[in-house]
């Protein structure tokens, strides 16, 4: 095809006026109080946790302060580290914080955009375009094959050749990962039950890409854990692995506080010691209820012998399922004792989904059970939460550019996003500017 001269200056042209650190600091209204479908799920995990919604926007400001976090949960004193240990957790905490959360904000957004009009379908396909946009970035390409990526896509294809989890079955070393091949399944199954109206199948659909994007964290968190312990892993290794846990501990405490609290003791900023062990026991006891594999998560191989580094091998969902980490784990909230054995794979999963998906005029009634509130309040809503998107007239298709930018006189975590365009063929494109996440 042709290609088009593209040029963008953020001090005039960021038209939309969003930034980074703003997915943050408007959280609570657009996924806390003040959407149609609120309290969204995983944001609730995150807010109770750290109790406060702008969790996200405080941890990359202390960072930049080299200060200490004032959370309920999870701290972290940022004086500690060096300019290189701060400059992990800015940049993959603007990543895998910020960006992740709004990622699965702008699914919901479609969600409730879907409740409330389902027969007229642009706003709440342009949200779900969105957040394949922001998990994509911008610079994957059309096939998602490059090596310079630096959002959500990049990192599962980073960790998936560090797991054994690359390629379509999932047991590659290299290429793609299972993770991104089955989420861009999703991706378009979610996609065609908006334009269908079925809304019902559009939320299990969501439900099961939000609980597999927490696998690359897990998969990130894990490997710090082993490089600190075993591998004499300096600041670096550190920082990221306490990043990395910051990006997932609500959710692992929301199935059961004390395995939270034994992966943050071993991976925090300041740890005194690490037990990678220890760390992956706990993981391993939340799986289930997290609804994620062994399988999923692969084992972290030693390149020199290609072979899974000792202690690090993939787990079986029978051992994961009994697992118990040094604390006791009985004490966990209700939703831990719902908890079932994962042994349902990702491909299960999305032909299950696929199964299931009813068509706009079909009388399925059936609804995830992720979040019966939430899903009560999108019922009863009767009005439409405004479109974030913009419109292309001529086209009737959103080919326009839209750019997250760090205003005059805003903090310095008002990083913004460079390029950020999605098109009705589905391309969708978003980069980080000046800061590069997840080199490692």
């Amino acid at each position: 095809g042709e290609t088009y001269a593209y040029t963008y200056n953020p001090e005039v042209e960021n038209r939309a006026g969003r930034t980074i650190a703003g997915f943050s600091t408007n959280a609570e209204s657009k996924m806390l109080t003040g959407c149609p479908g609120c309290p969204y799920v995983d944001f609730s995990y995150f807010n109770n946790y750290y109790d406060t919604p702008t969790y996200a926007h405080e941890w990359v400001e202390a960072a930049f302060d080299g200060t200490k976090t004032e959370f309920k949960n999870g701290n972290a004193d940022f004086s500690l580290y060096g300019t290189y240990g701060r400059e992990q957790v800015i940049k993959k905490g603007t990543a895998y914080m910020n960006v992740f959360m709004y990622v699965i904000r702008e699914f919901e957004d479609a969600l409730d955009d879907c409740m409330l009009m389902p027969d007229i379908n642009y706003n709440s396909l342009h949200a779900w375009d969105e957040g394949v946009c922001f998990y994509t970035g911008s610079i994957e390409g059309q096939d998602g094959a490059t090596n310079g990526g630096k959002l959500l896509h990049q990192l599962a294809d980073k960790r998936c050749s560090n797991f054994k989890t690359c390629g379509p079955d999932g047991v590659d070393q290299a290429g793609q990962s299972k993770l991104n091949y089955d989420l861009f399944d999703l991706f378009a199954l979610g996609n065609s039950q908006i334009q269908s109206g079925d809304c019902s199948g559009a939320r299990q659909t969501t439900a099961t890409i939000t609980k597999l994007m927490y696998v690359p964290l897990i998969q990130s968190a894990m490997r710090s854990a082993y490089k600190v312990d075993r591998l004499s892993g300096g600041e670096k290794d550190k920082a990221e692995g306490a990043v990395f846990a910051a990006a997932v501990l609500p959710r692992v405490h929301a199935a059961n506080p004390d395995a939270a609290v034994i992966i943050y003791d071993n991976i925090r900023v300041g740890a005194p010691s690490t037990d990678f062990e220890a760390v992956k026991g706990a993981f391993e006891s939340v799986y289930a209820n997290m609804g994620i594999t062994c399988a999923d998560i692969g084992g972290l191989i030693d390149y020199s012998s290609e072979a899974y580094y000792p202690g690090m091998e993939p787990c079986t969902d029978t051992t994961a399922a009994t697992a118990t980490p040094s604390k006791d784990l009985t004490t966990g909230d209700a939703d831990a004792s719902t908890s079932t054995s994962a042994t349902t794979s990702i491909a299960d999963s999305i032909t299950a989904a696929a199964i299931t998906a009813a068509p706009a005029s079909s009388t399925e009634t059936t609804v995830s059970t992720e979040n019966p509130a939430a899903q009560a309040a999108t019922n009863s809503a009767t009005t439409a939460s405004p479109s974030t998107g913009f419109t292309n007239e001529e086209n009737g298709v959103d080919t326009s550019s839209f750019t997250l930018d760090k205003g005059a006189g805003e903090a310095d975590s008002n990083i913004y996003v460079d390029a950020c365009k999605c098109n009705g063929a589905a391309s969708f494109t978003c980069d980080l500017d000046p800061l590069k996440p997840n080199e490692e």
